[in-house]
């Protein structure tokens, strides 16, 4: 007695092998095949930080070897039978938990790398402790750093400080209206009715509230914002372009702008080329200006084309057209001059002439560059 053939066997009811297809394949198999889902061809989200979307010059591309190389993902073999990463509020989940990890808007920039005062073992309660405040955890998850349990995770870590200080217990109290919290070293920002914006300048516009001029200027590009009182940190003169910060936070505004606390500020400048030898480190080294010596911190050749050429340069010097006269005093008169970071912030693909809202986590990671 003929037996029937087994349910899979790929065989049709007589028993014979199908038919194969052009391609050497059974009907079957190719039928089944399903097409790969395209993938970005990058390890990153929408969003990676390049000076070319900056709104910079052409041929503005990111320095070779300062991304990840082309093709980088995961490695091969970390598909189906990868481990996977704990989820945040899992077991064991809290150790690579970032604060604000789940924050829809703004740039994951880790932790704060900033240099360390010498600290006092880790407390319980002691001079932190305020029997009158909130639990610290229900205040970082209030916050937006993370889930309740990852927070109190985060505290046994100790990961957290108040007022510079370590704090382990979860039973602390604090009144989050004078504590200052840190998490891996980010400052949490509790006062809700402090803003910090972005803005890309476009070329033309001044960098002021209100222009008697009448010449376009930083309130014309406010919108549904123009009832706050906003500072801008710093300026850029009216032909240079990039980024510019807002905000109404008195006190960062003056730390930012204040030359003791040396934030660096990064810029692509294009010039007419060639460019000799040796001028990034007779800038390294200070070139004297009509108010004294000016030196830029790192100099970067981008891209060269015939006839120009791109420079990163980062400095942290304030005064007023630094970079234009640093670059005038080496006979390259600047072309065109964009900035693409400011701190820890980078204005990234963000289009010309909008503003955006900064993420909690750049809020801290600003905060913290100025030591608040």
């Amino acid at each position: 007695m003929t037996q029937a053939p087994r349910s899979g066997s790929g065989r049709n009811r007589d028993g014979r092998n199908p038919a194969p297809d052009s391609g050497g394949r059974s009907r079957r198999d190719a039928g089944d095949a399903k097409p790969a889902r395209g993938g970005r061809g990058y390890d990153g989200a929408k969003g990676t930080d390049g000076p070319r979307s900056a709104g910079a010059p052409k041929g503005a591309g990111a320095p070779r070897g300062a991304g990840a190389p082309r093709g980088a993902g995961a490695p091969k073999g970390a598909g189906k039978g990868a481990p996977k990463a704990p989820r945040s509020g899992q077991k064991g989940g809290s150790a690579g938990a970032a604060p604000f990890g789940k924050e829809r808007f703004g740039r994951n920039l880790g932790p704060v790398h900033r240099p360390r005062r010498p600290k006092a073992p880790p407390v319980d309660r002691l001079d932190v402790h305020n029997p009158e405040g909130v639990r610290l955890q229900k205040i970082m998850a209030s916050a937006g750093v993370a889930s309740r349990r990852v927070c109190e995770d985060m505290i046994r870590d100790g990961r957290v400080e108040v007022d510079g200080t370590i704090v382990t217990d979860l039973g602390v109290r604090v009144d989050a209206s004078t504590a200052a919290i840190h998490v891996d070293g980010i400052r949490l920002q509790l006062n809700e009715t402090m803003m910090y914006y972005a803005f890309n300048k476009p070329k033309g516009v001044v960098s002021t509230m209100e222009d008697p001029e009448g010449r376009p200027c930083i309130s014309d590009f406010l919108k549904n914002r123009k009832g706050e009182r906003l500072f801008h940190i710093g300026r850029l003169d009216v032909a240079t372009e990039g980024l510019l910060l807002l905000t109404n936070d008195g006190e960062l505004t003056n730390r930012l702008t204040h030359p003791s606390f040396e934030v660096p500020k990064t810029y692509l400048v294009q010039v007419r080329g060639p460019m000799a030898q040796g001028i990034g480190a007779q800038m390294k080294e200070g070139i004297e200006l009509e108010d004294g010596i000016a030196r830029v911190d790192s100099f970067k050749l981008v891209d060269s084309t015939p006839g120009h050429v791109l420079v990163e340069v980062v400095l942290h010097s304030g005064r007023n057209r630094v970079v234009r006269r640093l670059f005038d005093a080496i006979g390259h008169p600047v072309e065109r001059l964009v900035r693409t970071q400011f701190g820890p912030i980078r204005v990234g693909d963000q289009r010309q002439g909008s503003i955006r809202v900064l993420g909690r986590q750049e809020v801290g990671h600003l905060l913290a560059a100025v030591e608040m």
